[in-house]
């Protein structure tokens, strides 16, 4: 479970219901019907107006990605690369043919299947590359999706506010009537406003931010592998690829090795 996401959508939400409490606005103005069904069921609308079936189909897991915590170790990846390296060191390319069946990562064991079935180290690091640029165009498929959402959402609010003034200036003969009804029109551009930039833009970076720490790595595996090709010695090895890694974490993974 992501919990910054969790945390922050219940922190969204206490603040806007404790600003409207601060205001001396009932939160059930909040539950308006015809406000919520124009803001979510057109924004709903618009999205699959948008993009194509097979785009809509995933966005289930594309929430399943917002609330599931990313678990990405570079520490530990660089420990098995320098582990890997001694290997090839005293046994050759050859000795990791049999260290491909227990890692679970498909996208290290295939570069290193093809690095022991003789492939070139650039034509290996085009493939890697090819693989990574294709699935930024994944990520970024599901990013686009809560993006037009969140330009979708505020402009509806608008259009439920005009549909609800419309309604409001039909019968101006009891103002306390007209009054409510004003107010009411205007919680569908809060509604809009709300749910555009507390919901479907945060979640659009929010995909894209962990779609950037998953490239990140997936270029320490390249050059990882890379390094395997060309033989580095462990040392060389996390000397290099500690370049992907914060100061404090280098200085950590340094203290838990005694290769300086």
């Amino acid at each position: 479970m992501d919990l910054t996401t969790i945390i922050g959508l219940l922190i969204g939400l206490l603040a806007i219901g404790l600003g409207m409490i601060l205001k001396g606005v009932s939160l059930s103005a909040l539950f308006n019907l015809a406000a919520i069904l124009v803001i979510i069921l057109g924004t709903v609308a618009s999205v699959m107006i948008a993009f194509p079936a097979s785009t809509i189909r995933k966005v289930p897991s594309f929430f399943r990605i917002l609330f599931t915590e990313q678990k990405l170790d570079n520490k530990a990846l660089i420990q098995q690369f320098g582990e890997w390296a001694d290997l090839t060191r005293k046994e050759g390319l050859l000795a990791l043919e049999r260290e491909i069946e227990s890692i679970n990562d498909p996208y290290i064991s295939s570069g290193i299947q093809m690095m022991v079935d003789g492939q070139e180290t650039e034509y290996i690091k085009d493939v890697l590359i090819k693989k990574i640029e294709a699935m930024e165009e994944r990520h970024e498929e599901g990013a686009g999706v809560f993006t037009q959402a969140g330009t979708y959402a505020p402009t509806l609010g608008v259009l439920g506010a005009v549909v609800g003034l419309i309604a409001a200036l039909a019968d101006m003969s009891d103002t306390d009537a007209l009054g409510y009804a004003i107010s009411s029109a205007f919680i569908a551009t809060l509604l809009g406003i709300f749910t555009g930039y507390v919901l479907w833009h945060p979640f659009a970076n929010k995909l894209r931010e962990k779609s950037k720490k998953e490239v990140q790595q997936k270029e320490l595996i390249i050059e990882g592998i890379v390094s395997l090709a060309y033989g580095h010695s462990r040392s060389m090895m996390v000397e290099k690829l500690n370049a992907f890694l914060s100061e404090k974490e280098a200085g950590e993974l340094k203290q838990e090795n005694s290769y300086e």
